[in-house]
């Protein structure tokens, strides 16, 4: 998707539409900064005045920011790549992913599920993709099914938590 170019009538039209839109804000926000009734704050030292409506028009700048974003995590979240959100904005892919970084969901780096059998039993080992924890069930020799115990410490590499499900195919293997 290219950026489109608007005819000299659209962007006119566009000044015209963000003008008035402008002109009730950048009267409030002078007004609160000089403390003057609205119908008064225009008479005032004309740099005074655009100061005012340039603090309005920051204002805006970061409501356009802020809507932008939520607006290519929502084209993000849809399925559009970082290539797509660059084309767009008349970036590079590696700009729009700077600008957005959150833009994308990233794919997920969650390993697959890892069957351990030991002492004629098995365990299965799996990892919480939201904490990065890994945790084990495991059915042993003499039919009995294991995990974690509710209050035990959560195990932070796939190693730990083979030695956990290993211990118990153990301590319940057939005799």
């Amino acid at each position: 998707m290219s950026t489109p170019e608007i005819t000299p009538d659209e962007q006119s039209a566009l000044a015209a539409a963000l003008l008035d839109a402008l002109n009730p804000l950048a009267t409030a926000v002078r007004s609160r900064a000089t403390g003057q009734p609205e119908h008064r704050m225009w008479d005032a030292d004309p740099a005074e005045v655009a100061l005012g409506v340039l603090v309005a028009w920051k204002v805006v700048d970061t409501e356009v920011k802020r809507l932008t974003e939520i607006a290519a995590g929502t084209a993000g979240s849809y399925g559009a790549s970082y290539e797509q959100l660059g084309a767009a904005w008349g970036i590079t892919r590696q700009g729009a992913r700077k600008k957005w970084p959150d833009a994308v969901p990233r794919p997920s780096t969650t390993p697959d599920p890892v069957t351990l059998e030991l002492f004629d039993g098995e365990a299965e080992l799996s990892q919480d993709p939201a904490t990065g924890h890994w945790t084990w069930t495991a059915q042993a020799a003499d039919g009995s099914r294991g995990t974690p115990a509710p209050d035990a410490a959560p195990c932070t590499s796939r190693e730990e938590a083979a030695a956990y499900a290993g211990a118990y195919l153990r301590a319940f293997a057939r005799p």
